[in-house]
């Protein structure tokens, strides 16, 4: 028997102040990085040609792909009960969310929710919003070693400038193992040992020091429960097909870049391009800024410098890879709400 839709879903309401702020901060990013270029833009340094018009459509087929690869994760995370359409609603909601809290938080943290509106168990829902979030940290868990093997150690964390380069070294090293080992505890919370690691919590947050978060610990712990008996009910098969869907997703907003790239500066390392966004998104997770507004434009345009030889080109790239990975989500979003909370006011 399904839970009725939450309460807290129906009384979800967005404020205008959530989305300007966010928005100010990118903009003002973008405005103090690129000031030197706005008052005497030279557009014969970019070219717009043809070949240009098509990698950028391209680029937006790649946004379409990865949420693609969202949606079908849902599909398959919920054996179908919820169809392509229901998915759409709950990625969109779950990007624009992403887009108006700090990254560290991020969109799938409503996402139980969210699948709650489209008929989803709360507790079940709650059970696949933390397996996604195990099965977004495997990808990086995995991903990154791969890339860093393939990739030049030198090139992949700049040349354009040393303190740069060896400061994103140590910070990019640094939250992989956070990521690293916050994914370990998922899976022993999910899959491995779940009674286990809800002991430990209890003993740990009864200590005199952490007493204070030993509700917060205990509503984990049971929620890790949950989605461990969601997790370990399933077959090789689904757990594959959810993490290829997830992979799918992450690797269509990584070609995304390079096809701006392609249309700007076809002649740079496509591979770079791509291994670089792996570190961006790594970073990314912990950002504290509303969808990382501020910091993203500035690591963006500060990591690719030397790959552009025209800041013209790179104000371009910059601005359309902040159009297609984050305003596009703010825009959908404010159109997809009103939709979703439909229901709940004829109520």
């Amino acid at each position: 028997m399904q839970d009725k839709p939450s309460k807290n879903g129906n009384a979800m309401k967005i404020r205008p102040i959530y989305v300007i702020i966010p928005v100010l901060i990118g903009i003002g990013a973008v405005v103090w990085l690129f000031w030197g270029e706005f008052g005497n833009f030279n557009w014969n340094a970019v070219n717009f040609t043809s070949g240009a018009i098509a990698w950028l459509l391209l680029a937006v087929v790649a946004v379409a792909a990865r949420e693609m690869g969202y949606m079908w994760r849902y599909r398959r995370l919920t054996d179908g009960d919820l169809s392509w359409l229901q998915s759409f609603k709950v990625c969109m909601l779950c990007e624009f969310t992403s887009a108006i809290t700090p990254t560290a938080v991020g969109g799938s943290s409503m996402a139980m929710i969210f699948m709650n509106r489209e008929g989803i168990n709360l507790g079940r829902g709650t059970a696949l919003m933390i397996i996604t979030l195990f099965l977004d940290e495997l990808f990086f868990v995995i991903s990154c070693p791969i890339i860093v093997a393939f990739t030049p150690f030198d090139s992949l964390f700049g040349t354009f400038d040393v303190d740069f380069s060896i400061g994103l070294k140590w910070v990019f090293w640094g939250v992989y193992a956070l990521i690293a080992a916050w994914t370990a505890l998922l899976f022993v919370g999910i899959i491995a040992r779940p009674q286990g690691l809800k002991r430990l919590l209890v003993v740990m947050f009864s200590l005199p020091l952490l007493r204070q978060w030993k509700r917060k610990a205990a509503r984990m712990a049971v929620n890790m429960a949950s989605a461990s008996a969601e997790a370990r009910s399933k077959s090789i098969k689904w757990w594959l097909e959810a993490f290829a869907a997830t992979a799918f997703s992450w690797t269509g907003r990584y070609v995304m870049v390079s096809f701006l790239f392609l249309a700007f500066v076809p002649g740079c390392d496509q591979w770079l391009v791509f291994a670089r966004q792996g570190v961006i998104w790594l970073l990314l997770l912990v950002c504290p800024t509303p969808g990382g507004s501020g910091v993203s434009e500035w690591l963006f345009s500060e990591y690719y410098a030397d790959m552009v030889a025209s800041a013209q080109a790179a104000l371009v790239i910059a601005l359309a890879w902040r159009i297609l990975s984050y305003y596009i989500y703010l825009v959908i979003g404010l159109a997809v709400i009103p939709s979703w909370l439909k229901p709940a006011m004829k109520k």
